[in-house]
Parts: C-alpha cells; sequence; structure tokens
C-alpha cells in the first residue's frame, strides 16, 4: 500500500465519520421532536376525554334541572285546575293554593337562567358547548401528533441504517421524513392547518 492509498482511505474515514456524527445529531434531534409529539398526543388525548366528561356532566346536570323545573311546571299546574274545580274553596285553603302556585313558578323560572351561582339551564348549556368546544380541538390535534410520531420514527429508522449503511439517500429520506414530522408536531400544537 502506498502512502497516496493510505491518505485516501484516511480521508474516507474522516469523511465517513463526518457523515455519521452529522446522522447521530439528526437522530438525537428527532428523538427530542418525537417525546415532544408524543408528550403532546398524550396530553390532546387526555384533555379530549377530561373535556367530554365534562360536557357529558354538564348535559346531565343541565337534563336534570329541566326534569325538575317541568316537575315544578306541572305541579303549579295541577294546583291551578285544583282551584279551578273548587271556586268555593274557602279563602285560607285559596290564599294557600295561590303561593304554592306562586312559589312553583318562580321555581321553575329560576331553573332557567341562575347567574349567581352558574347552575341555571342557561349556564350549564354555555358551559357544556365550552366543555364540547375544547374537546373538539384537542380531538383536531391529536391526529396531527400520531402523524408525527409515525414519521418521526421511521426517520429514526432510516437514519440508524445509513450510519450502517453508508448510503447518503437514507439519510437525506430520513431527513426529509423527519422535517415532516417535526411540522406535523408543529402543527399539533397550533393547528396551523
Amino acid at each position: 500500500m502506498e502512502a497516496q492509498d493510505t491518505t485516501e482511505l484516511m480521508e474516507q474515514k474522516t469523511h465517513g465519520d463526518k457523515n455519521q456524527n452529522r446522522s447521530a445529531l439528526t437522530i438525537s434531534i428527532l428523538a427530542m421532536v418525537l417525546a415532544i409529539a408524543s408528550l403532546g398526543g398524550s396530553n390532546a388525548m387526555k384533555e379530549a376525554t377530561q373535556e367530554n366528561i365534562l360536557a357529558a356532566n354538564a348535559y346531565a346536570f343541565y337534563q336534570a334541572k329541566n326534569i325538575r323545573q317541568t316537575s315544578f311546571k306541572l305541579a303549579a299546574a295541577d294546583l291551578e285546575l285544583q282551584l279551578a274545580r273548587e271556586p268555593n274553596m274557602n279563602a285560607a285553603a285559596k290564599a294557600l293554593f295561590e303561593k304554592k302556585i306562586e312559589d312553583y313558578k318562580k321555581t321553575a323560572d329560576r331553573y332557567e337562567s341562575e347567574p349567581e351561582n352558574k347552575e341555571g339551564k342557561k349556564e350549564l348549556m354555555a358551559r357544556a358547548k365550552a366543555h364540547e368546544a375544547t374537546r373538539d380541538h384537542a380531538m383536531q390535534q391529536d391526529p396531527w401528533f400520531d402523524y408525527a410520531e409515525g414519521a418521526l420514527q421511521i426517520a429514526i429508522v432510516l437514519l440508524s441504517v445509513s450510519i450502517v449503511a453508508s448510503m447518503p439517500v437514507l439519510y437525506w429520506a430520513g431527513t426529509l421524513l423527519g422535517m415532516l414530522g417535526f411540522v406535523s408536531t408543529v402543527n399539533g400544537y397550533f393547528l396551523f392547518f
């Protein structure tokens, strides 16, 4: 082996080390982005599940208020019918009936909106809609994190193989896929698209 051949081998070895270092650094960066994408996807699904439960609870509470409101309306109507059937009712009993009818109607009206404790039907419906909106946003985010995780995992495999096989095409394919995974991760958080 001549000196020139040795020099060429050393240059090739140095060039290979540079490519391996570049691939290793790219893998490290993509592994970090993969961890961030995985965290985002996990949080999006947790948030979607939690908000779905909160929305269901608000709707159930709304339904309970609606049933109670209907019960009070029916009770008031029943007492009004009793008053109409007995026009000769004594004054004290009639006053009690009218007082009870008024109380039932006030309670039924109060169930429609209770801004002081935010537990009226109107407030409960708004709360349920807000939980649904948050849930829907999280559900829009989740697929982007899934796409990102898949792209980043494949990119890391391609980059790892490019180190072993010394194939630049695998490096560039892995890098391109890694960039797509990065864009999907960013979009998962901010929903640009």
